[in-house]
């Protein structure tokens, strides 16, 4: 998917919903439509421990981003510095660690080492089983998503964590559907779980045709460094008079300051 780039935008203290031009593919055709910010409550406590959270894992990011970027300069001295000093970190980190024991454990077949792993992570950091990006079809219907830290829309002082995501929605079923409701759930770190509805996606409702798809950009603003999103979509066979309404799941995908191997742009 394409990098999302956002422009300038309302404030984020009690924001709703919250538009920006954005450009919206599809199959067979084009169509202007808009990025739509998720609800968050301004009145959020910020949780005690997320400053020093965010400075360790920007501090994290940047190192592995220096990595990369040593690594495709060919200076691999210093790739190999940073990656000691990445390593040293993730040994004071609990979750980091536990995440590269997980892989080592794997990789050498000791998979009884890295059920034992996987247990205490999942104890310690439920959200960092889920990934940046999910993908689900019910009906025929397709929907992929992927989402990313926004760091100069984020406001961490403030205990306000900025995240993008890319939605594709495709009809791979041989009826043509239409989008009439949305349902969001989102979840901070702490639990803390908010319902989001309305009609349609980025004030639209789309009709897909057969083997098309839809495609828009969306933020979230989030009260904590880390969270989840889900959600389903009510859609309809446009074909189908009487036919009753069904829902489009959206697999459930991660709000994560760090993001993952797979999800560093949407």
């Amino acid at each position: 998917m394409q990098s999302l780039s956002l422009s300038s935008t309302k404030s984020l203290a009690g924001l709703r919903l919250m538009s920006q031009e954005a450009r919206v593919k599809r199959r067979g055709g084009n169509s202007n439509n808009m990025v739509v910010a998720c609800g968050n409550n301004s009145d959020k406590d910020t949780a005690p421990s997320s400053t020093s959270f965010l400075s360790r894992t920007q501090t994290y990011a940047l190192l592995k981003q220096q990595m990369e970027v040593a690594a495709k300069s060919e200076d691999y001295k210093e790739a190999a510095r940073i990656r000691d000093s990445l390593k040293l970190f993730e040994e004071e980190e609990p979750v980091l660690r536990l995440r590269r024991l997980i892989k080592e454990a794997t990789a050498d077949e000791r998979f009884q080492d890295a059920a034992s792993y996987r247990d205490e992570l999942k104890r310690i950091a439920p959200h960092s089983f889920l990934k940046c990006s999910s993908d689900a079809t019910t009906l025929g219907v397709r929907v992929q998503v992927r989402s990313v830290y926004i760091e100069g829309r984020s406001q961490p002082s403030k205990g306000l964590y900025f995240f993008a995501y890319r939605i594709r929605i495709t009809n791979n079923s041989d009826d043509t559907v239409q989008l009439l409701r949305r349902h969001w759930i989102i979840t901070d770190a702490n639990g803390r779980s908010e319902n989001v509805r309305g009609i349609g996606v980025v004030g639209e409702q789309p009709v897909l045709l057969p083997r098309t798809s839809f495609e828009y950009s969306s933020a979230c603003p989030l009260s904590t460094p880390n969270g989840r999103m889900e959600s389903e979509y009510e859609m309809i066979h446009v074909d189908k008079v009487g036919s009753p309404s069904f829902n489009a799941i959206i697999a459930p995908f991660s709000l994560a300051l760090l993001g993952d191997d797979d999800c560093n742009t949407i």
